[in-house]
């Protein structure tokens, strides 16, 4: 056997993708007509914020970012940002794929075409990363028009969404593939919503004391870390640490999930 034979049968060619566009060019064309199932979840993110404003922000007054003084609510506000991207990109990856793989059977008829497993793969992550995106950019505009956006940083909040999409997409994707049926979506609920509570999306990781180091075990914590770093304009060297858990995160998990459909589909 060929040491080239020998990579592919070790790792996955996850970047050897031709079409993943295609799968994405589907869905496009599927969800026209059902564009409130697309922007649902994004209205969870939302109250949230506006309950925080309009009772709990006045109760709690001001929260350090990076040794700066900020209103709760601008405080949460970045946080929720990022959940939002969170939350869109791990349902889809999540209970739409497990149609898709195991009741429709729409990756049997993608893999008669010139489409491959890992353009599967990729397709349906980078549907996952854009409707997550579509959500993180929607939330903008109401932090904007809200008057919660406290620097021109702000915008490299979007690029920061991506990656958490990118993350939760295909840690999201690579999970669905060990499901074995609709029972269990109920974990994905029950590990989302841990995260969402405490990731210091409410409170600052300081306020666990001792038990700041579990918050940090989150990836959508190094997700808040990034957003709310981009809305308060104070960039530190800590930075680049949570850029390089999302990211090696999401590289891990791509290649899982390349590999599982492959072994799944070809059975």
């Amino acid at each position: 056997m060929s040491s080239n034979s020998l990579l592919l049968r070790i790792v996955p060619p996850v970047f050897a993708v031709r079409r993943p566009q295609r799968m994405i060019e589907r869905h496009v064309v599927a969800y026209r007509r059902q564009w409130l199932i697309i922007v649902s979840g994004f209205f969870e993110p939302l109250f949230y914020l506006l309950s925080m404003r309009a009772g709990l922000g006045d109760l709690v007054g001001t929260v350090s970012v990076g040794g700066v003084q900020v209103p709760y609510d601008r405080f949460v506000a970045p946080a929720l940002m990022a959940s939002s991207a969170m939350n869109g990109a791990i349902f889809d990856s999540t209970g739409n794929v497990l149609g898709r793989l195991k009741y429709f059977r729409l990756y049997d008829a993608a893999l008669a075409t010139p489409m491959g497993p890992a353009d599967v793969a990729m397709g349906e992550i980078g549907w996952a990363l854009l409707r997550g995106q579509l959500y993180a950019l929607s939330f903008l505009v109401v932090m904007w028009s809200m008057g919660l956006v406290g620097s021109p940083w702000v915008l490299m909040a979007l690029p920061a969404c991506a990656l958490i999409g990118l993350t939760f997409a295909a840690v999201g994707f690579a999970g669905t593939t060990f499901m074995r049926g609709w029972q269990d979506m109920d974990i994905v609920t029950t590990a989302t919503m841990p995260l969402f509570l405490f990731s210091a999306t409410f409170f600052p990781a300081s306020s666990y004391g001792s038990w700041s180091w579990v918050v940090q075990l989150s990836p959508l914590y190094h997700g808040v870390a990034l957003v709310r770093a981009a809305n308060s304009g104070v960039w530190t060297a800590g930075v680049i640490g949570h850029v390089a858990v999302l990211a090696g995160l999401s590289l891990a998990a791509l290649a899982l999930a390349a590999r599982r459909l492959d072994v799944l589909l070809r059975k």
